[in-house]
C-alpha cells in the first residue's frame, strides 16, 4: 500500500465515517443485554465465539443468574451447562463466576466505570473493557476485534498487529465523540460486507477510499 500522511488518512477516515453513518445510523453491539452486568458477562463469553452463539446461551443464563450477587454464589460447574454451546466454556464459566465474586467483594456488585478496575476482573482485557465502557457508559474508545483488525489493514489505516495499537491508530483518525459509533459500525461492515474470505467489493460504498480495492 502507498504511504500516506496522517492528514490524508484523516480525510479518508472522514469519508468512511460519512458512509458508515448512512449505512448504520443506529450501530450498536449485537450482544443482547439489558444492563451493564449482562453486557460484561456476554462480552467475556464472546471471546473467540460469535455473538450469535452467545445470544443463544445468555437468556437462560441471565434468567438463572440475573446479577453479580446470584452469579457469585454459583460454582463454575453449575454455570457450565448454560454456556456449553460456546467455545472454551469451562474457562469462561470459571471466569464469569470469579468475575462476579470480585464485583460483589470489591465493587458492591456494580460494574466499575474505570478501565483499570475493569481489567482487574477475571476474563476482562483491554478489548472487553473498552467495549463495556463504550456500550454501557458512553466512554470514548475504539475496541478492536478481528473485524476491525481486518478493516484497519484493508483501508490502509493501520499496519499494526496488536489490537491496542490498532485502536490507537484508529482513534487518531476518527473524532473522539464518534469512537464508540465507529467501533460498532466497523464491526457491522466487517461482519456483513467486508468479510474475511469473500468481501462484497462490487458496489462497495467505500470503494473509492479503500486502499485494497481490486485485491479480490
Amino acid at each position: 500500500m502507498p504511504a500516506q500522511t496522517l492528514e490524508e488518512k484523516q480525510a479518508r477516515a472522514a469519508r468512511v465515517l460519512e458512509v458508515l453513518e448512512e449505512l448504520y445510523p443506529n450501530a450498536a453491539t449485537e450482544l443482547e443485554h439489558s444492563n451493564p452486568f449482562e453486557l460484561l458477562v456476554a462480552t467475556v463469553l464472546s471471546a473467540q465465539a460469535t455473538d450469535a452463539s452467545v445470544n443463544k446461551a445468555t437468556p437462560a443464563l441471565f434468567a438463572r443468574y440475573p446479577d453479580a450477587a446470584s452469579l457469585a454464589r454459583a460454582t463454575p460447574e453449575e454455570v457450565e451447562p448454560y454456556i456449553k454451546s460456546i467455545g472454551l466454556y469451562r474457562a469462561k464459566a470459571r471466569n464469569v463466576v470469579l468475575l462476579a465474586r470480585k464485583l460483589v467483594e470489591e465493587h458492591g456488585g456494580e460494574i466499575p466505570v474505570d478501565r483499570t478496575k475493569l481489567q482487574e476482573l477475571p476474563g476482562v482485557g483491554w478489548k472487553t473493557a473498552t467495549v463495556v465502557l463504550g456500550a454501557a457508559f458512553k466512554v470514548p474508545g475504539i475496541a478492536v476485534d478481528t473485524h476491525l483488525t481486518r478493516l484497519a489493514r484493508r483501508l490502509g489505516f493501520s499496519e499494526q498487529r496488536d489490537p491496542e495499537k490498532i485502536g490507537g491508530d484508529l482513534e487518531r483518525l476518527f473524532p473522539r465523540e464518534k469512537w464508540v459509533f465507529t467501533h460498532h459500525a466497523l464491526i457491522l461492515f466487517g461482519r456483513y460486507r467486508c468479510t474475511a474470505r469473500k468481501p462484497l467489493c462490487e458496489g462497495c460504498p467505500l470503494w473509492e477510499v479503500c486502499l485494497s480495492r481490486g485485491a479480490w
